[in-house]
């Protein structure tokens, strides 16, 4: 029951996060709550959580830089 509940609940974030898209809205933050539930159960989706929590990191602290000037 929670497995199905927590798949469940990973699909409708990234379903929303592919209509944010679409729409202007918070896209990127319901990419990775769909990720972050889906990574409990699917080692694929832990492997892109981790190359997204990369890539974040990476531009925040390139944009810390420029704001720093």
């Amino acid at each position: 029951m929670k497995k199905n509940a927590l798949i469940s609940l990973g699909a409708l974030c990234m379903l929303l996060g592919l209509v944010f898209v679409i729409i202007p809205g918070p896209s990127l933050i319901f990419f990775i709550a769909g990720l972050f539930c889906l990574s409990f159960y699917y080692p694929k989706a832990r492997d892109y959580l981790t190359l997204c929590q990369k890539a974040l990191t990476k531009s925040c602290a390139y944009i810390d830089k420029k704001l720093a000037r």
